[in-house]
């Protein structure tokens, strides 16, 4: 079938950002693809979660009620169990920290290719993936037209969905036993932040050596209360083929 599955991201009791940014991300690519908008939601209060994801453009939630929290084998497990049940085009998983560490598991245990830290995705009868390269500087096309196939999303590239809907949620029966599974999240420790959380500021100002004197920093400090100046477009992007399975960009004539 043409359709989506898109997995959810959270930590802690909370919906990280990136899960809305994916709804709207995968709404989009079921739009090329003429089919569905498939949710998964993985592990703590499923119910919770699913209600603060019934959005528009989902067609359905399906929530597998096992753990507290991520743990890998789960994730890798049940994302795999329900891809194959539902048997989708495109599978969808974030460029998080739980995405980037479930996501290549997946991807191997399904035999599916991989793209990283999609940055943009369009389909006109195969997916093209806009990713970064080179400290963002450059920006390539990698072709994929092997299906199904799977995308880690970067988050921060879309538009968070906002609007309320009506979805529908349904269970999807997964056997977990986390006694037996050989990883465990042991605890969380976040990391330190300071005065700013630089996740949360509009934009970051970067200072050198030049700078000399810690007093010499009020004249950064006044610059940057100034209107923000609009910035020249990217590098002109180039266009490479998707390298089967594990998604890395090779030019044609490169072997």
């Amino acid at each position: 079938m043409s359709d989506v599955l898109a997995v959810a991201d959270h930590r802690r009791g909370e919906v990280r950002d990136v899960s809305f940014e994916i709804v709207r991300a995968g709404r989009e690519l079921a739009a090329d693809l003429g089919g569905d908008l498939h949710l998964a939601v993985i592990a703590g209060d499923v119910d919770a979660f699913a209600d603060r994801l019934s959005l528009a453009g989902v067609d359905t939630i399906h929530t597998v009620d096992a753990g507290a929290e991520f743990n890998h084998d789960l994730y890798a497990g049940a994302t795999a169990a329900l891809f194959e049940e539902l048997a989708p085009t495109a599978l969808l998983m974030p460029n998080s920290v739980n995405g980037l560490d479930y996501a290549p598991a997946v991807a191997n245990r399904l035999d599916l290719p991989l793209v990283a830290d999609a940055v943009g995705l369009s389909y006109d009868g195969g997916l093209e993936a806009t990713r970064e390269m080179y400290g963002s500087k450059v920006a390539t096309t990698v072709a994929v037209s092997e299906e199904p196939f799977a995308v880690t999303v970067r988050g921060g590239e879309w538009a968070a969905a906002e609007d309320a809907a009506d979805v529908a949620v349904e269970p999807f029966d997964y056997a977990f036993d986390e006694a037996t599974s050989g990883a465990r999240v042991q605890g969380f420790q976040e990391v330190g932040a300071g005065d700013v959380d630089i996740a949360d500021a509009e934009f970051l100002v970067s200072v050198g050596r030049g700078i000399e004197e810690e007093e010499n920093l009020e004249l950064i400090e006044g610059s940057s209360r100034r209107p923000a100046r609009r910035c020249p477009p990217r590098a002109p992007s180039s266009t490479t083929a998707g390298s089967r399975r594990t998604g890395r960009s090779a030019s044609p004539g490169s072997r």
